[in-house]
C-alpha cells in the first residue's frame, strides 16, 4: 500500500479546484501569520533590556536622533510590507521584485520617521527570510533552519551575490553608511551576509537562542545570550561606522567576555550587561546590525513553532 500511494502517478494527480482554492487561502494565512510574526520579532528586540547602546524602551542608547516612538513609527509602516514579500515569495518572484518591495518599504519607513533609518537592515533581512520561508510552504518543504536557508541559496543566491557587490564606482553617491565601511575596512555588511545565506542567522544567534532556552531559560534570557553571541561574531558595520576597529574590537571583546562568564546563566548577568550598555553609550557604539540579525533569528524561531503548532492542529 504505502508503495502504491508513492506511486509518481498518483502524487501527480492534480488538486480538485474546490482543494487549489482552499490550498492557496491557507498559503496567504501562512504568508498573514509570517508577516505578524515578523512584526513581533522586531517587537521583542525594540523592548529588549539591557541591551548595549541600542534604543529601548527604557533609554535611547547611543542614540540622540531616535527613541522607541521612532520604531514603533517605522514598525507600523512595515505592517503591509512582510506579507506583501512574503506572498511574493509564495510563487517563487524573482529577486527583483522582492528589491522594489523592500525598497518601497524603506521610502515608508523613512517617511514614517522623518528621514530617520531605524530598520533598513531588517528590511532586506526578515524581508528576504520571509520571502523564503513562504517559498517552503507553497512547496511543502519542511520550515527546518537548514531548509530555509537552502531555499533561500537555492532560490536567489546567484541574485544575492550580485547584489552583495560594493565595488562598483557608478554608485559610490548612492551607498549606505553599511556600504562605505565595508569598503573602508574591508568587512561584511548586510548584503554580504544575506548573499551567504544568514549566518550569522543560523550559526549563531539561533543555536545560542535554541541552547539558552534548552537550559530552561526565558525566551528574554534567550534573546539577550543571541545578542551578545551576534555582538561577539560579527563585524558590524554600523558599530564601524561610529568607533572604527578600535569600536569593533571592544565590541566584540566585552560580548565573548558577557558570554565566557556565562551569559544570563551567571547570577549577575543583568548587571554586567548593563555595564556593557553604559560602556557602548559612552563610547557612542550602537551595534544596529547585530539587533537586525537578532530579530531575524526570532522571527526563524518563531515561524518554527509556528509550522509545528499548525501540524499538530490539522
Amino acid at each position: 500500500m504505502r508503495r502504491l500511494m508513492a506511486h509518481p502517478a498518483l502524487l501527480a494527480v492534480p488538486l480538485h479546484p474546490l482543494q487549489q482554492r482552499r490550498a492557496v487561502r491557507q498559503n496567504l494565512q501562512f504568508c498573514r501569520q509570517l508577516a505578524r510574526l515578523a512584526l513581533r520579532s522586531l517587537h521583542q528586540e525594540l523592548v529588549l533590556y539591557p541591551k548595549p547602546g541600542l534604543v529601548s524602551l527604557i533609554d535611547n542608547g547611543s542614540h540622540d536622533d531616535m527613541d522607541a516612538s521612532t520604531f514603533l513609527r517605522s514598525l507600523f509602516s512595515l505592517r503591509h510590507y512582510f506579507f506583501q514579500i512574503a506572498a511574493a515569495g509564495l510563487k517563487g518572484a524573482p529577486f527583483h521584485h522582492l528589491q522594489k518591495l523592500a525598497i518601497a518599504a524603506e521610502a515608508r519607513m523613512l517617511r514614517a520617521t522623518g528621514g530617520v533609518n531605524t530598520h533598513r537592515g531588517a528590511i532586506f533581512a526578515l524581508g528576504m527570510l520571509c520571502a523564503a520561508m513562504a517559498c517552503c510552504r507553497s512547496r511543502k518543504l519542511p520550515l527546518q533552519a537548514e531548509v530555509i536557508r537552502a531555499t533561500l541559496l537555492i532560490q536567489w543566491g546567484d541574485a544575492l551575490a550580485r547584489h552583495s557587490g560594493v565595488n562598483d564606482n557608478s554608485c559610490v553617491g548612492q551607498r549606505s553608511h553599511g556600504q562605505s565601511v565595508a569598503l573602508a575596512h574591508a568587512v561584511g555588511g548586510a548584503r554580504e551576509e544575506g548573499a551567504l545565506g544568514f549566518p550569522a542567522v543560523f550559526e549563531v544567534a539561533l543555536p545560542q537562542l535554541q541552547s539558552t532556552l534548552a537550559q530552561g531559560r526565558a525566551p528574554h534570557e534567550a534573546r539577550i545570550d543571541a545578542l551578545f553571541a551576534l555582538m561577539a561574531h560579527i563585524s558590524d558595520t554600523n558599530v564601524y561606522h561610529r568607533g572604527g576597529a578600535e569600536g569593533a574590537q571592544r565590541v566584540r571583546q566585552q560580548s565573548a567576555a558577557f558570554l565566557a562568564a556565562g551569559g544570563t546563566g551567571a547570577a549577575n548577568w543583568r548587571a554586567q550587561a548593563l555595564a556593557c550598555h553604559h560602556d557602548f553609550v559612552a563610547h557612542r557604539l550602537s551595534p544596529g546590525g547585530a539587533a537586525d540579525l537578532l530579530a531575524a533569528a526570532c522571527l526563524v524561531h518563531q515561524a518554527m513553532a509556528l509550522e509545528l503548532e499548525l501540524e499538530r492542529g490539522a
